[in-house]
């Protein structure tokens, strides 16, 4: 073991004071960092719901939204801060029904119009208050969002959440489907387009410590926020080392453009996984689509974050029951705070009668829902 580990389970075993209600199930899952919505009805299927924290502050904000036609899916895995996703789950949604409306529709278009309206808000909310709170410049999210309406899904994202599909193959195995790129410097791919649109930047990616990191700072290529690195004005003072570059910043090197996907749904389409990368750095996405397909599916998202759980417990040569006992905050050096959303699909009800539905509107973590304005796509299109 590292000789900090000692340092670290001496602080492990305090009390954890619990921060929303959750459902155990038989297995005694006691873990009270962990948060989960086991099952829940949308048009054309179910959908199951789990967040766990490890961060002091639960930097992982989500949300699922139902409508009468449809489902909004969004995962707001925050850095820096929770700034950045806390604001994206406030108004992403917002801005997407309200281009919806306007267009008479749900597009690429739409969604990239919702993307770039949450980056321009919050960008303008660091501008009115980085006098009183510098480090918001440096917060920011990655931000993933998919949308389940009329026999289509409709995918969008920046940075390295991902969202794959189940799918039944020949042989009527269960096949993963990667459906999102990760914007992440890891990928020899991200590390070749950030080259090509920064020539003459030497350091634009840097091998720090092992890990591939844009100007030796961040990992992911993408994101809503992180204010400093995409225009000079948000510069912070160099003593904040953390976030220092090392030279002034001529052009952005993050983007806030997200990669766009629409998929006509097929017959074989059984389910998609929604998830922060704390869920992909522990399971595969192999792995993930067989626990879905081969478990009930109520609880199913809080099974997929306790698989991981497990795993990251076995990494650190610990048992899962003594990872649960570790508090937020410290329990950041075993994982990171993992959202997970799985939303099943029903044939029988994606292209006939729908069924009847509440119209809800539930943030994770919060443990609380109310009325969704998705009603305003349904009552705007044809």
């Amino acid at each position: 073991m590292f000789s900090w580990m000692g340092r670290i389970a001496e602080a492990c075993w305090g009390p954890v004071r619990r921060y929303a209600r959750m459902r155990k199930d038989d297995d005694d899952d006691d873990d009270a960092l962990l948060w989960s919505k086991d099952i829940g009805r949308h048009a054309a299927g179910d959908f199951s719901f789990a967040i766990v924290q490890a961060n002091e502050v639960l930097e992982d904000h989500s949300q699922v939204e139902i409508g009468r036609d449809a489902i909004f899916v969004g995962v707001y895995d925050g850095h820096g801060g929770a700034d950045a996703s806390r604001f994206i789950s406030n108004h992403l949604f917002l801005h997407l029904m309200r281009f919806a409306q306007e267009s008479g529709t749900i597009n690429e278009d739409v969604v990239r119009n919702a993307f770039s309206a949450t980056e321009e808000g919050f960008l303008a909310h660091v501008r009115r208050t980085c006098q009183i709170k510098p480090l918001i410049a440096a917060m920011g999210s990655c931000c993933l969002v998919g949308v389940v309406w009329r026999g289509k899904l409709y995918l969008a994202n920046l940075g390295d959440s991902r969202a794959v599909i189940g799918y039944l193959g020949r042989s009527n195995n269960i096949i993963a489907e990667q459906l999102t790129r990760d914007h992440n410097a890891a990928m020899e791919e991200v590390r070749q387009e950030l080259r090509s649109l920064h020539p003459d930047d030497s350091n634009i990616v840097v091998l720090k410590h092992g890990v591939w990191r844009i100007k030796g700072i961040i990992q992911v290529s993408r994101s809503i926020g992180d204010a400093y690195l995409k225009k000079p004005e948000f510069a912070l003072d160099p003593s904040i080392t953390r976030f220092r570059l090392t030279e002034p910043l001529c052009q952005p090197v993050l983007t806030a453009q997200p990669s766009t996907y629409t998929r006509a749904i097929l017959p074989q389409d059984k389910f998609v996984i929604f998830a922060s990368d704390g869920l992909w750095e522990h399971l595969s996405n192999q792995q993930a689509v067989e626990i879905v397909h081969d478990h009930p599916r109520e609880g199913i998202a809080r099974r997929l974050i306790r698989t991981a759980l497990q795993e990251a417990a076995r990494k650190r040569e610990m048992k899962y029951a003594d990872l649960k006992k570790v508090d937020k905050g410290i329990r950041r050096f075993f994982h990171d705070d993992i959202t997970v959303i799985v939303v099943y699909i029903d044939h029988e009800f994606l292209l006939g009668p729908k069924a009847s539905v509440a119209e809800l509107s539930i943030h994770g973590f919060a443990d609380a829902s109310g009325p969704s304005n998705f009603s305003t796509l349904d009552g705007g299109t044809n």
